[in-house]
């Protein structure tokens, strides 16, 4: 069973900037996409940014421009830096992970780390 454990949330002000952190009890290698996710209160959860292999990456449209996703194979990490944010950034922040495996994929979630972006 693979633990992803996020890092990195608290509260900002608006415009400022947060990197989050998740870090993977396995090695970044076994993982064939990370992602990170978001879930704002009452709202359903969303994708913000995945990173596949090959480094293709991929935003939600309303963080474009804003967040980048990037990986550190020597630290074992999966980042999400975060600028010019916004009160509707406010949310739980998760990372995820999609593990192929002996021919089937499995996926990973981490407990999460709230953002706040104050007005």
């Amino acid at each position: 069973q693979v633990q992803l454990v996020e890092s990195g949330g608290g509260v900002v002000q608006a415009g400022g900037s947060l990197r989050l952190s998740c870090a993977p009890s396995a090695s970044l290698h076994s993982f064939n996409a990370t992602a990170w996710y978001r879930q704002a209160p009452g709202e359903q959860r969303e994708l913000v940014a995945v990173l596949v292999s090959g480094g293709i990456t991929a935003y939600a449209e309303s963080v474009k421009g804003r967040f980048t996703i990037s990986k550190d194979y020597n630290k074992n990490r999966v980042y999400l830096q975060m600028s010019s944010l916004k009160p509707e950034d406010t949310a739980v922040y998760f990372c995820n992970a999609d593990q192929l495996y002996d021919g089937s994929h499995f996926i990973y979630w981490g407990q999460g780390t709230q953002v706040t972006v104050s007005s």
